[in-house]
């Protein structure tokens, strides 16, 4: 039997099942490990923290959406990483209030809270990847980064519409300005996970600056990160998540 027809007629269809699979793979999103959402004592809106500088007389602060940026940055894994791509995440809506006590601000006694919806974050911006360099030159289809972005936010993937938000809150701050050490507690997912981030913050008459980045791995909110053909392509495990936020006064009374 001659192979040559069989292996022509193979060569012509291999590139169509190769982009069907790439397709697959990139959209498709972690699956969820069983998880039971906790019962919070964190209160919407911001209320636990309205009230306690209401109660110690601090002044408040509020995030600046417009002049504060936050995004999540997805790597590629696996033996074919290279077929894969890496994925970049913007929250264009970044929700939160600084309290600080009046006058000289003593870091001991300030508190911040953060909060985004998981279903207004903006996945794969040509403008966002263009800025990051070589590992995000690729360009992405926009069926693909939409059938990536619903997969991701889904049922089979972070859930957003049972748990909308991804939140953030101060537990402890130390050091001095502008190098700030801040215990933080994450919830995402109906999970809560501590850990310490570093801060550089400046502050002037009228605002609050603060930058830094922190890492976050899937594994701890439940998460078992992608992964196909026994690991052929995957995503890692580690996000790594990079902010530069700015605060201004309050522009509404504190609740």
């Amino acid at each position: 039997m001659n192979p040559t027809p069989i292996f022509r007629q193979f060569s012509r269809v291999w590139p169509a099942i190769l982009g069907v699979w790439l397709l697959i793979s990139c959209a498709a999103a972690p699956r969820i490990a069983p998880a039971t959402a906790q019962a919070s004592d964190w209160a919407a809106d911001f209320g636990d923290l309205r009230q306690s500088a209401a109660a110690q007389q601090q002044a408040l602060w509020q995030i600046d959406a417009a002049a504060s940026t936050l995004s999540v940055h997805v790597f590629r894994a696996g033996r074919a990483a290279k077929l894969g791509h890496n994925h970049v995440l913007n929250a264009p809506k970044l929700m939160g209030w600084l309290r600080l006590p009046q006058g000289e601000p003593e870091l001991a006694a300030a508190g911040f809270e953060l909060a985004l919806r998981l279903d207004e974050l903006q996945l794969d911006a040509p403008a966002a990847r263009a800025a990051l360099g070589a590992a995000w030159a690729s360009t992405l289809a926009p069926e693909m980064v939409a059938a990536t972005r619903a997969n991701m936010l889904g049922e089979s993937g972070l859930q957003a519409s049972a748990f909308p938000l991804l939140r953030l809150r101060s537990l402890r701050l130390a050091g001095a300005l502008p190098k700030v050490a801040a215990l933080v507690e994450i919830e995402l997912h109906g999970r809560r996970q501590q850990q310490w981030l570093a801060l550089h913050a400046t502050m002037e008459s009228a605002t609050v600056h603060a930058r830094g980045a922190m890492v976050l791995r899937q594994s701890d909110f439940g998460l078992t990160p992608f992964s196909v053909a026994g690991g052929l392509l995957a995503v890692q495990d580690e996000l790594l998540i990079e902010f530069d936020l700015l605060a201004r006064p309050q522009q509404e009374p504190a609740r």
